[in-house]
């Protein structure tokens, strides 16, 4: 009898906590008009990202240039590089467009870092003991290789730009710091695809332009992963909740 006696406080305590006290969000205090704006600038960031997801095809078969300045795409900016070999002036254009896109949410993320810390990290990556040791680690590291963790986000190599850039922040690194560090990195490695792009020439021109004829249909393949994968993540969270 003892033993099940506290259920019924257990649930009135829980119906009882403020909608902002839910551990699936990043503040540990009532939220402020900035961790609201900042939360919803990040799920405006991922709605943005799942739209562009089916969409990039497409634009890379209609112009490099859209696609360059709406995502930042690498592919793009060696189109537009390729593109310059073949006499096409714009290139610079293109080369500055594709920078400024490929880092514009990047001071999201930072300013999430610095808002919440450890919290949203814990709410990107979970709070098991492994993940908090990881936490640990890259907040470590970030203290001591802040510049070279931002330069690194910028190489072909599998790191999640999203938790460094949180990571520095939180770790307290200055806005400035950030802004220029970020901005040179960017500007750097989407100058180098431009020149991949110059040295590969004609060859990958012709090769975008019969993409382009199946441009549409790799869309529609990548609108209906997209789709299918969140019914799916859908189901099995809904036969994952204790019936009522």
């Amino acid at each position: 009898m003892s033993d099940s006696a506290p259920e019924p406080d257990a649930r009135a305590a829980e119906q009882d906590r403020p909608w902002w006290d839910d551990p699936s969000l990043p503040w540990s205090h009532e939220p402020t008009r900035r961790d609201l704006v900042c939360w919803t600038g990040i799920g405006l960031v991922g709605i943005y990202s799942l739209v562009m997801l089916p969409l990039r095809p497409v634009l890379l078969g209609y112009t490099p240039y859209v696609l360059a300045a709406v995502s930042g795409s690498r592919t793009a900016v060696v189109m537009i590089g390729a593109l310059s070999a073949t006499g096409d002036p714009w290139w610079w254009a293109g080369w500055l467009v594709a920078t400024v896109s490929v880092l514009k949410f990047d001071w999201v993320y930072f300013w999430a870092g610095k808002l919440w810390g450890r919290g949203l990290l814990e709410v990107m990556t979970g709070t098991s003991e492994r993940a908090r040791r990881r936490n640990e680690r890259a907040e470590r590291f970030a203290l001591r290789w802040s510049v070279p963790a931002v330069l690194a986000t910028y190489l072909p190599i599998p790191l999640p730009g999203a938790i460094i850039y949180a990571t520095v922040g939180a770790a307290g690194m200055s806005w400035r710091r950030f802004l220029v560090v970020d901005a040179i990195g960017a500007a750097v490695l989407q100058g180098l695809y431009l020149y991949l792009g110059h040295r590969l020439g004609e060859p990958a021109v012709r090769f975008v332009e019969e993409y382009a004829k199946y441009s549409i249909w790799l869309s529609l393949v990548l609108l209906a992963v997209v789709v299918g994968g969140m019914l799916l993540g859908d189901r099995r969270r809904k036969a994952g909740r204790p019936g009522r």
